[in-house]
């Protein structure tokens, strides 16, 4: 799951006019008379400088944004006010590892095909669409980003270590997470005090994500203490643990982000959206010392991404979903990713000049648009997330890897994530 982790942000504050719309949970007409159109999101989506362009070409309209700083209380509170049958917002954002959840209440959503303005069939990724669309042929969500993987390190590091530094020469490093931890190995016998990589569970969602199968089968059997490629993981991600290459830091915690700041840790497994944090948490006296390149083990994947959605409890779902539609258009999705680097999942957009002449300043004037795209193009299949995918990883494997990182033993530790995930999924 992608957990579009940008910063962990205060729930962003709206005016007494939109307060009162929040509570609705619906559009409304606003004081001067335009329809007020509410959007629920999370972390960032790269939107604030595209809803005041939408309000200048359709003066009738008001946008009211409700951000929530993560994907999890943002989720629940959409699931809590889907069961009660009002609250919700005219547009509500759904992250990829919720979406079963979502799609088995399909019913409480409108099709978008139905109410929506006529879109073009090719738009997105056709996984990205596939998997957003019911059985019966329903449109349930516009596909907004997606998480193509690469690998960002420290170049300084690295030539402390007496390790390749250049984009060519560290491909070898990362060509598979055999080879990658045997870097680690390198590495952290050469440069006391610094760890390979930042996190347990950040290496191994990403090591997740490259599945097929993940913790459910297409079916939604979880099968998490049968599926041979978690276990996998599991062990190579544990004995990197107990051999030291871990920082041990819990990702988007305030040591974390020093650990950026203070070079704790030499690698770290990025999905697109990861540029931005890497930027804001390293500061601005680490630029150029930070690289991203598409070298990235066993091949790439996806990691993250989202939908918008109108649920049935709009007040004004047709002019909800033309706004959705437009967000989700190739030109401002690009428009995003410049913003916030939210990766496009729009066919047309990994094609588009603007976005493969795109360069990141802070990583050495990278093309980070073309390194993107050639990642998302690798990407054939998304895997499937079961009904509560994205609870178990973020509130089972997470704090399991970090207890292991704590000391307790990776057997123990698996028994407790094989436990509470099935306490998850009942």
């Amino acid at each position: 799951m992608r957990h579009r982790w940008v910063s962990v942000l205060i729930c962003a504050a709206v005016s007494a006019a939109a307060t009162t719309a929040c509570g609705s949970g619906g559009a409304s007409q606003s004081g001067d008379g335009k329809t007020e159109l509410t959007i629920a999101t999370f972390n960032e989506f790269g939107y604030e400088d595209l809803f005041k362009e939408y309000e200048a070409a359709h003066p009738d309209v008001k946008i009211t944004q409700r951000k929530t700083g993560q994907g999890q209380p943002h989720h629940q509170n959409l699931f809590t006010k889907l069961g009660a049958g009002s609250g919700l917002a005219d547009i509500e954002a759904i992250e990829e590892g919720y979406l079963s959840q979502v799609m088995s209440k399909s019913s409480q959503f409108n099709d978008l095909k139905e109410i929506g303005p006529a879109v073009e069939a090719d738009r997105w990724l056709k996984w990205k669409t596939e998997a957003v669309t019911t059985k019966d042929g329903k449109l349930i969500g516009y596909g907004t980003d997606i998480g193509p993987l690469a690998m960002c390190y420290r170049k300084d590091l690295f030539a402390q270590a007496g390790l390749p530094s250049d984009p060519e020469g560290v491909k070898a490093l990362f060509s598979t997470w055999d080879a990658y931890f045997a870097a680690g190995d390198q590495f952290i016998a050469k440069v006391p005090g610094v760890a390979w990589f930042d996190s347990a569970a950040q290496v191994f969602n990403a090591m997740h994500n490259q599945h097929e199968v993940g913790y459910y089968d297409k079916s939604d059997k979880l099968v998490v203490d049968t599926n041979p490629d978690i276990k996998a993981d599991w062990t190579a991600v544990t004995t990197a643990v107990s051999k030291g290459q871990s920082a041990r830091l819990a990702a988007f915690s305030p040591e974390w982000n020093t650990g950026f700041k203070l070079g704790k840790f030499a690698t770290k497994t990025c999905p697109s959206w990861m540029l931005g944090v890497v930027e804001s948490q390293a500061g601005p006296e680490n630029k150029g010392k930070w690289a991203v390149t598409d070298a990235f083990p066993n091949g790439g994947g996806n990691w993250g991404g989202s939908y918008l959605s109108v649920p049935k409890q709009s007040k004004n779902a047709k002019k909800a979903a033309e706004l959705a539609a437009w967000l989700t258009a190739p030109e401002q999705q690009i428009k995003a990713f410049k913003a916030k680097g939210t990766f496009p999942s729009q066919v047309k957009a990994l094609s588009d000049p603007a976005l493969l002449e795109q360069t990141n300043a802070y990583f050495g004037d990278v093309k980070a648009g073309a390194l993107f795209a050639t990642q998302a193009k690798k990407v054939t299949s998304a895997q499937y997330k079961g009904p509560a995918d994205g609870q178990i990883q973020e509130t089972v494997f997470s704090p399991a890897l970090q207890s292991v990182e704590q000391g307790k033993t990776a057997d123990e530790a698996w028994k407790t994530a094989v436990e509470g995930a099935q306490k998850a999924a009942k």
